[in-house]
């Protein structure tokens, strides 16, 4: 994922045209591309910039394999001519963007390319995907982080996301916007960021009862002891069975600052109100926290 040619993540138009410029080489004149969004998303005052990383890697590697000229052959649709050239295809053209973390506001340059106009057609369609794409999730991140005033966000989403490259590129941007750390353990790999995790429901339903393997899961990790308080009944079990935990923990001196509940299901903003009032109700447990 970190390294891999995408040379053919365009659209079949962005190489007809090319092939259109070819056969009539007098018009491959140079040629200013800009991106740019009309409006913020989320009915939001800015955006924020993403993806830039990636799209330097994808210039970097950009040319067509023999696998991809035979692809291209088998189509039907390329000249031979225009395939020799695909095949020494290098760009050469230059490209400005927006610092990755950076506000962007709407109708303002985010990528500009200046190149030759059968390489500045061939790099628009990628280019759209790698910026759009995380900077929609960065900004996004950003708004949540904003929200938390100054709580830890954790970024969750490669179980929904759009596929490994999506989930991937989506934690390592919202971690730029503000998250603290990821449960994508690839992304903390490849970019160097923190991951964070809690358990699992199956955990739960694993042993006999709720409060045995919240313990459990505390004596293993009680510096990391984020407990899933929904799996049963939110209210009247898991929150209840969580602070016995952590009372437990601090009993025995193990009790580290990175305690909380998570919560998955239901009413989230009002379980995590009633939630937050009962961890802060027990003044022997300072900085509970809930997580959804």
């Amino acid at each position: 994922m970190d390294r891999q040619n995408l040379t053919l993540l365009t659209d079949l138009y962005e190489l007809t045209m090319m092939q259109g410029y070819f056969k009539n080489k007098e018009e491959n004149n140079t040629v200013i591309f800009d991106a740019f969004f009309r409006n913020n998303p989320f009915g939001g005052g800015y955006s924020i910039m993403c993806g830039i990383e990636q799209l330097v890697k994808y210039i970097k590697e950009l040319h067509f394999s023999k696998e991809d000229i035979d692809y291209l052959r088998g189509l039907g649709i390329f000249d031979e001519d225009f395939l020799a050239y695909l095949s020494e295809f290098r760009f050469t053209g230059t490209i400005y963007a927006i610092p990755e973390g950076s506000l962007m506001f709407p109708r303002e340059p985010m990528v500009k390319v200046i190149a030759p106009i059968m390489e500045a057609q061939l790099v628009e369609t990628a280019i759209l995907n790698i910026i759009n794409h995380q900077s929609l999730i960065a900004t996004k991140a950003a708004r949540i982080c904003y929200a938390a005033r100054g709580d830890g966000i954790m970024e969750f989403g490669l179980r929904r996301a759009q596929g490994p490259d999506a989930g991937t590129y989506g934690a390592r941007a919202a971690v730029i916007a503000g998250c603290v750390g990821t449960s994508n353990v690839l992304c903390g790999q490849l970019f160097d960021v923190p991951v964070k995790g809690t358990h699992a429901h199956s955990w739960i339903m694993s042993f006999p009862d709720e409060l045995t393997a919240f313990k459990t899961y505390g004596d293993l990790y009680p510096n990391a002891c984020i407990l899933l308080a929904d799996t049963y009944d939110t209210l009247k079990s898991g929150v209840p069975n969580a602070i016995k935990t952590f009372q437990y923990l601090r009993d025995k001196g193990k009790l580290g600052k990175g305690y909380g509940i998570r919560l998955d299901s239901g009413d989230l903003a009002y379980l995590s109100k009633k939630a937050r009032k009962m961890t802060r109700a027990r003044p022997s447990l300072p900085g509970a926290s809930a997580h959804t």
